[in-house]
């Protein structure tokens, strides 16, 4: 087989995994993009920064000993179950946007699933470190499994990578259920009124489709090295 059939082949092989997750990964990215920008044009009518609102949801939550911080970079919105700390990014933590309250709120339903004992949380935050172990272990086999050419190693890799990735998508039901929460308390509060409630939606269920846009990404990422690896003809185009 000549060596350009070979590059041919490998290429297809290569769009074939890459574009279908690139074209969703680009679509939630710009999902996000399009609901934070509409709504960041649109100043809160209870006129309370991301910040305040975020205080308010989780007082009425049940949430308390939970300190707000601001946090250094865009998208750095997480709440710190360890620290008991809610980071708000500057534009969201100061903002008084549609925006910023739907962001806070979404970071605030975290808080209350914590206080609450979410079950699915609790096994996110058990299984995501074993995660992080099994992305290192899963490069260890496949490195030794490709250079040694022992099939049973790839083969067991490939399937930890799929563990990973189911990992990954366990947490997705906590991002949405966060959005429920904190869109719940912002309507019973009356922090966000009925002309409002459809903005503040989009941004909330955008903020939560910032993990499926994560997750998508580094899987993408692993894909593409997964196959660069496998394959001499893109070793060699790499070098």
């Amino acid at each position: 087989m000549s060596s350009a059939l070979i590059i041919l082949l490998n290429t297809i092989d290569y769009l074939f995994w890459l574009v279908p997750g690139l074209t969703l990964t680009l679509w939630a990215w710009a999902r996000i993009t399009r609901a934070w920008a509409a709504g960041s044009r649109i100043p809160s009518a209870a006129g309370v920064t991301g910040a305040e609102a975020a205080a308010i949801v989780m007082r009425e939550g049940g949430v308390t000993g939970v300190v707000i911080e601001e946090a250094a970079g865009d998208l750095a919105d997480h709440f710190d179950p360890k620290g008991r700390v809610l980071r708000l990014s500057r534009a969201v933590y100061a903002g008084r946007s549609l925006s910023a309250v739907g962001v806070a709120a979404h970071e605030a339903g975290h808080a209350i699933q914590d206080a609450a004992g979410y079950p699915i949380l609790v096994v996110r935050n058990l299984i995501v470190p074993l995660a992080g172990l099994g992305s290192r272990v899963f490069w260890l086999m496949m490195t030794a499994g490709f250079l040694l050419e022992i099939a049973r190693l790839i083969r067991w890799g490939v399937i930890l990578f799929l563990v990973m990735v189911a990992i990954q998508l366990i947490a997705l039901p906590v991002e949405f259920d966060a959005s429920r929460r904190g869109r719940r308390l912002l309507q019973s509060t009356g922090i966000m009124g009925d002309q409002e409630d459809g903005v503040v939606s989009r941004v909330m269920n955008a903020t939560a489709w910032t993990y499926v846009a994560a997750t998508l990404t580094g899987v993408i990422t692993i894909i593409d090295d997964l196959v660069a690896l496998g394959s001499p003809a893109r070793r060699h185009r790499r070098d």
